[in-house]
């Protein structure tokens, strides 16, 4: 038994010349006169993208996975962002850091260069050393624990990703802190987007910074960089951590300031039973190198001046 709606008290009054039909006249482009201003947009449209380009990733991965607040004016948040491969800056046993531009091509001035790192596939990767680093930490399920244990297929996929949510968890931290690190600005899987550290050339042009090991820093220059060791050092080891593999050649020389990287394998400093190893290394390490460079330092003074902060 059908209804007449109309006749019900809260059924709306339409005008008589209001039009039900789903094909009704929609007025030309040119002429919205009588449409609502708040539905009213400008829509532009965006070119096929090539082969060497993608999607901006940033809005694809979760909160907790983009970098920590407040982000620098210069990370790109665009919904239309595009990322664009550069070529490869660097190789490595682990990860190989591939150079990425994120740009919106209605904004192409906003548009960045970050430092992608991504871990390697199983078949080309070693991570040497691992269980000494990975000491004393926790596996949030133990399926893939055990996983690693075997080092089964699925154990070394694990460990890929282990690994990059480890360097991701240290930059965040060590950002947090203060700590002279690279800005992280997204983990996707196994690629970390991050701040690409940069040196301006004579010609003007932005390059990669340079690796302290490269560098030749006068005695001024030299006793100010590693004074910069020492604090982030200290800072490290009040926080109960250790970089775990620290020399001239983690370390990148950005005019007179320095900036650590390469962090996958940090150390917990009381709760892996090579913490202190870890740290006595990363002392002599740091110490050798600015003793071939002219300053007289001491690993042992250093060590004793860390562990007067650790406790």
């Amino acid at each position: 038994m059908s209804q007449d709606l109309s006749q019900h008290p809260s059924f709306p009054d339409f005008p008589d010349d209001f039009i039900t039909d789903a094909y009704r006249y929609v007025p030309p482009a040119d002429d919205l006169s009588d449409v609502d201003e708040r539905f009213v947009f400008e829509f532009q449209s965006y070119d096929e993208l090539e082969d060497d380009q993608r999607w901006s990733t940033w809005l694809s991965v979760e909160p907790l996975s983009r970098g920590p607040e407040p982000r620098p004016d210069w990370v790109v948040t665009s919904q239309g962002a595009i990322d664009t491969e550069l070529g490869i800056l660097k190789t490595g046993k682990e990860a190989d850091v591939h150079l990425v531009e994120r740009a919106d091509p209605l904004d192409p001035e906003g548009g960045v260069v970050m430092a992608a790192k991504r871990y390697r596939a199983p078949e080309h990767r070693s991570f040497h050393r691992a269980a000494s680093y990975t000491e004393g930490r926790a596996m949030k399920r133990s399926r893939d624990e055990r996983a690693l244990k075997r080092k089964s297929t699925f154990g070394r996929l694990v460990a890929a990703s282990e690994w990059a949510v480890s360097e991701w968890g240290a930059l965040v931290r060590f950002w947090e802190l203060g700590l002279p690190v690279p800005y992280p600005v997204q983990i996707e899987e196994t690629e970390i987007l991050m701040e690409w550290i940069t040196v301006v050339d004579d010609d003007g042009a932005l390059q990669t910074a340079p690796r302290l090991a490269q560098t030749r820093p006068s005695a001024e220059l030299l006793a100010a960089y590693f004074q910069q060791v020492a604090d982030a050092l200290a800072t490290m080891v009040q926080n109960g951590v250790v970089h775990g593999d620290l020399s001239a050649y983690n370390i990148l020389a950005a005019g007179d300031r320095l900036v650590i990287i390469d962090l996958p394998q940090i150390v917990d400093l009381v709760g892996n039973l090579n913490g202190m190893d870890f740290l006595q290394r990363d002392c002599a390490n740091v110490c050798a190198w600015f003793r071939s460079r002219g300053l007289d330092v001491d690993e042992h003074a250093l060590f004793g001046e860390l562990m007067a902060h650790a406790f």
